[in-house]
């Protein structure tokens, strides 16, 4: 198949695109500032913001997979303008499209989120992302919304680098012990969006882990793998400071997980020392 990785650069978009070249499929990839490292990909400079920009790229590769890992935090015309823009241009030129959300559409009020869940962001990436997720149900019927929670990798994801920091006393800072979500390793998360992709699915699908942590707990799991001193973790409450942001969101993936071949795992399994690789299980006909 033919696909084009928006925001390839990432760690996420970096995943997804040697992914896709492992399993024979031509692939481009796009960038703000700088192109990604894997061979194989076609990197293409795009900023997401100029819809006649995404229009031009996405109208000349003609994709038949378009897969939206862009996003920038503190912009809204990078995670919401930008998507609705992508979700366009993949629509004029007849590609399927897939749109990584996140689980920062959610308040935190109810805890626990199925497929079914309304968004009720209480922050402004998370007001951009639900507005991502409008756009494209409405742009683009058939596409798949995928949210997700934080993403952990094999050492190079944010949320390891400030974990790394912080035991090394390079930075100052705190990690919450009442901030609780569903990590996800990044290799589970894009062989679940390339299922997605490559399946007959449509609308809101959840990619989380199974194990619901808190940011402390994850930061614990982080410094043991890799040999860490856990002790020095500094930990803290976001209740006890002004750092907006939900407190307890956990992703309920029970219905996306019958569907997929890929095991989303825990948390508690892939940080340990003897991790495994993502499984394969049964799934629903694609």
């Amino acid at each position: 198949m033919r696909f084009l990785i928006v925001g390839g650069s990432g760690l996420l978009g970096s995943e997804l695109a040697r992914q896709c070249v492992a399993a024979g499929h031509e692939v481009a990839a796009t960038y703000l500032t700088r192109s990604g490292e894997t061979g194989g990909v076609d990197w293409l400079p795009l900023d997401v913001r100029r819809r006649e920009d995404a229009e031009a790229l996405i109208g000349a590769f003609r994709p038949e997979v378009v897969v939206n890992a862009a996003y920038r935090q503190t912009d809204w015309a990078t995670t919401a303008i930008g998507a609705v823009n992508v979700a366009l241009a993949a629509t004029a030129a007849g590609g399927r499209l897939v749109q990584v959300s996140s689980d920062a559409v959610f308040s935190g009020a109810a805890i626990h989120y199925d497929e079914t869940c309304v968004p009720d962001p209480i922050t402004p990436y998370g007001a951009a992302k639900a507005a991502a997720e409008t756009a494209v149900s409405a742009i683009a019927p058939t596409a798949v919304i995928a949210r997700t929670s934080l993403i952990i990798g094999d050492g190079g994801s944010s949320h390891e680098a400030l974990v790394h920091a912080l035991a090394g006393g390079r930075q100052k800072g705190v990690l919450f012990t009442d901030d609780v979500r569903c990590p996800v390793h990044v290799a589970d998360l894009a062989a679940a969006l390339l299922e997605l992709a490559a399946s007959r699915y449509r609308g809101i699908h959840h990619l989380a882990g199974t194990d619901a942590v808190s940011r402390f707990e994850l930061g614990l799991l982080i410094a043991r793998r890799d040999g860490l001193d856990a002790d020095s973790l500094p930990s803290g409450r976001r209740a006890d400071t002004a750092v907006p942001g939900p407190l307890d969101v956990r992703l309920e993936c029970a219905m996306t997980q019958r569907r997929l071949r890929t095991t989303l795992r825990g948390a508690r399994r892939f940080l340990s020392r003897g991790q495994e690789p993502p499984l394969q299980t049964g799934s629903e006909p694609s």
